[in-house]
């Protein structure tokens, strides 16, 4: 089976080498944690291989995608000015050519087949950064958009990265409906401990991967980006949400499975 390499030599022996080609894997957590410099090894690191490379950011600006990944030695701004990747920015609503005007997924999946046109024929990777934005309005199509996305973007080629945050202040989880779709799931997770804030990763599903079913602590290093420590034991108290916070999830999760047909 062939894996395409995540950009962090400690997932991928994590991953039994990488993600395998063609799957969307769900990136979820709490903001902060991680999730949008995950998906910059992953672009980086396929810009490298020479893959067709599509960054869509939904929640900061193509500056600020290029100047985060220049922190980590990524030349993003040179990558794209030679064509060997795409970013295209949905916040900004610019004029421009690589521009969303809305967060609707037709318009979405349109503008991505369109860069990888121009990017040609080949093995591609795409990061959707979030795709959860496009239903935040809409939290009950969530489900049926992340199927829209991805059955009609496997015709292309891509092995998919889709970020989905999750709030741990609400009951509701802006990933369920990717979660559900993915092949793979990948988990941040953040903790404060002696009055340091932890962060860690957690591979949830790998469809076809005997994956690492230990929760990892990271760092995010200047220069390096996300670094993974090693397993951690976890006392329940880090990583076990406020009770009614869980109760309220399940139920939601129930009423959600009652309402999808």
């Amino acid at each position: 089976m062939e894996r395409l390499s995540t950009g962090i030599a400690e997932l991928d022996a994590m991953l039994e080498g990488g993600i395998p080609k063609g799957f969307m894997v769900a990136i979820t957590g709490e903001p902060g944690t991680g999730k949008t410099i995950l998906c910059i090894h992953f672009i980086a690191q396929g810009v490298s291989e020479g893959d067709k490379c599509i960054y869509v950011t939904t929640e900061e600006s193509r500056e600020s995608i290029i100047t985060q990944a220049a922190q980590f030695g990524f030349a993003f701004s040179k990558s794209a000015a030679e064509k060997k990747m795409i970013i295209i920015d949905a916040l900004m609503g610019r004029q421009d050519e690589w521009s969303l005007q809305s967060l609707e997924v037709e318009e979405l999946v349109n503008k991505v087949i369109e860069a990888k046109k121009v990017l040609g024929y080949g093995r591609a990777r795409l990061v959707i950064d979030s795709l959860s934005a496009f239903w935040l309005d809409r939290p009950a199509m969530a489900r049926r958009y992340s199927y829209f996305v991805k059955k009609v973007l496997s015709k292309w080629d891509f092995t998919v990265m889709a970020t989905s945050q999750y709030a741990i202040t609400t009951s509701e989880a802006f990933g369920w409906g990717v979660e559900h779709i993915a092949d793979g799931i990948i988990r941040f997770r953040r903790s404060v401990r002696s009055g340091v804030l932890k962060r860690y990763i957690l591979i949830e599903k790998m469809r076809q991967t005997n994956h690492s079913l230990q929760m990892h602590e990271i760092l995010v290093l200047p220069g390096k980006g996300l670094t993974i420590l090693g397993p951690v034991d976890m006392r329940k108290e880090d990583i076990a949400l406020p009770k009614h916070v869980m109760e309220r999830i399940q139920k939601s999760s129930e009423r959600r499975e009652l309402e999808i047909p």
